[in-house]
């Protein structure tokens, strides 16, 4: 926990990390606090139409005996230590209990978003080798076809009950649960014992998964405590919209507030609504969130909200892409505080942030680097730059919040670093002042709608499409989601461009891949810029849309 401080320059010289040697999460944020059994950790408003009360709220208590049960009846079918776990759920109590239980095994979680089609997930669950994989019958709908591709996935749960059978179907999460013991012992795991594994993209192939120990909470706590205005203090209450599936929701959210003993309300929007947003908050007291660009850019939308709702909020964190002056004024009309912005990425996540309380913000700005770690602006050779010169955003190792490797790859591991640095990939800027300024991705990676989206992994898809020879995808600006998916395709002899043909290639991919990495936008072409050992030059299509703006 951040030390009490006057001032930014104060709180970084009193900070001292404390990473014990020996560390899990689910202990951390799930057993310590069970001791006192009325102790709030999760309230869960069902959608309407889901079975049971409309609200319902688990203690810490409860939490120790669903996540011990679960733990063993994981255990029963064999997952140890070391073994993958898929995870494909939203926000609900399951997923939480079945990270705690997979950290408490000394498993490896493996977050899956319920929106990934079955070649994103196949891809996922291939990779990591995932031994069990806890979902629904959604989920279930989408491995049917796909299972024959998973040769070591021996165990599937399903929250909504068992399947066709052990050996081809799913077994029933509720009912292994309710059979097993609530006695517990939990690995003695490591602080540097891996934990969960994050698949992020990338500029060319399929998604990396960067691996991460247990220490990766501890080190995430100054960046979620900086933001959200010094968290925790008496009376907070977390929420967020942003899936548990990506590190936003699991590791800005979840887990820090379980490790502070701060309850969380989760709820699954099957498509963000602002107005809920609003009634959300204000029904449930929710008093700290983090809140992703574009659902704040949808929220302004909506008219009058401090005269319909009587919401209190007490701190507001973002981060994705860049908030300008007019959403910060935005802010603090609506809420009446400043919506601190913050900065990380998958594999070394929130080492950059704000804090109104403490420092001025400014418009533009990620912030300052967070307490603890040690972030500058580098060279093409890792030399740091000075101030106000644009270079690479680079976070020096060791530090407690830094991936330890990408899973089955270690040359992508490599070329991470240079020396001594963490390479990010995102050019930046950082004034005299000490504030950093993004500026843009060395890359050619998309951020769209507060999602990283790699190129590769949708012109893939596209190219599975029957009409599609050859195709090449590139972001373009998008004033609500920042950037948009645009796809330029030339088609086999034997297709017709038309706009009935771009909508079933679009949807294909909704289907296939994942509904947020479809192309907004579909330019049927005749040819591609090629280099000369054929790759796609997408910064010539990118110059090409730039010229047309």
């Amino acid at each position: 926990m951040l030390p009490a401080a006057k001032s930014y320059q104060e709180l970084c010289a009193r900070f001292r990390w404390n990473v014990p040697a020996r560390y899990n999460i689910g202990v951390d944020v799930c057993d310590k606090w069970a001791g006192d059994k009325d102790r709030l950790a999760l309230i869960y408003k069902r959608r309407p139409g889901e079975a049971g009360p409309e609200v319902a709220r688990y203690s810490f208590r409860d939490l120790k005996r669903l996540s011990n049960q679960l733990a063993n009846a994981l255990a029963g079918h064999g997952v140890a230590r070391g073994a993958r776990v898929g995870i494909l759920l939203p926000q609900a109590p399951e997923t939480a209990l079945a990270h705690i239980a997979t950290y408490k095994l000394g498993a490896i979680a493996v977050p899956l978003f319920t929106l990934f089609g079955a070649d994103a997930l196949a891809f996922r669950l291939s990779d990591s080798g995932a031994k069990a994989l806890i979902t629904n019958a959604e989920g279930l709908a989408k491995i049917a076809g796909i299972r024959a591709r998973l040769p070591a996935l021996d165990l599937v749960l399903s929250v909504d009950g068992p399947g066709e059978g052990p050996g081809d179907g799913a077994f029933g999460f509720h009912e292994e649960v309710e059979k097993a013991s609530d006695a517990f012992t939990p690995v003695d795991t490591a602080a540097d014992d891996p934990a969960l594994i994050i698949y992020t993209s990338g500029t060319t192939g399929p998604p990396k998964g960067a691996l991460h120990a247990h220490r990766t909470l501890l080190g995430h706590l100054p960046g979620v405590e900086l933001p959200q205005e010094l968290f925790p203090k008496a009376g907070d209450l977390f929420w967020t919209p942003a899936d548990w599936a990506w590190i936003g929701g699991l590791i800005d959210v979840l887990l820090p507030s379980w490790h502070h003993g701060v309850p969380v309300l989760a709820h699954r929007m099957a498509k963000f609504d602002p107005e809920e947003a609003f009634r959300l908050m204000a029904d449930f007291g929710v008093r700290n969130v983090f809140m992703p660009p574009t659902a704040l850019k949808i929220m302004r939308r909506v008219a009058r909200p401090r005269e319909r709702w009587n919401y209190a909020l007490r701190s507001i964190g973002s981060g994705g892409e860049t908030l300008g002056a007019e959403l910060l004024d935005w802010g603090r009309a609506t809420f009446g505080l400043t919506v601190n912005e913050f900065y990380g990425q998958t594999e070394c996540n929130l080492v950059v942030a704000n804090c109104a309380g403490l420092m001025p913000v400014k418009p533009g700005s990620m912030g300052r680097a967070a307490p603890g770690h040690e972030v500058a602006i580098v060279d093409s050779d890792a030399n740091p730059l000075p101030d106000g010169e644009t270079g690479n955003i680079a976070i020096a190792r060791p530090d407690p919040v830094m991936f330890l490797e990408y899973w089955n790859d270690p040359a992508a591991t490599a070329a991470k670093f240079a020396g001594d640095w963490m390479l990010t990939g995102d050019t930046g800027i950082r004034d005299a002042d000490g504030y950093f300024h993004f500026v843009g991705r060395e890359d050619d990676v998309i951020t769209s709608g507060g999602y990283r989206i790699g190129p590769g992994e949708v012109e893939d898809c596209l190219l599975k499409h029957p009409a599609v020879a050859m195709a090449a995808v590139v972001g373009v600006p998008d004033a609500l989601r920042g950037e948009r998916i645009k796809a330029f395709l030339v088609l086999d002899g034997g297709a017709a461009a038309s706009a009935a043909l771009a909508a079933e290639i679009q949807d294909f991919v909704k289907t296939q891949l994942a509904a947020h990495e479809y192309p907004r936008e579909v330019e049927f072409v005749d040819s591609l810029p090629l280099t000369a050992t054929g790759k796609i030059m997408r910064k010539d299509l990118r110059a090409r849309e730039d010229r047309r703006s």
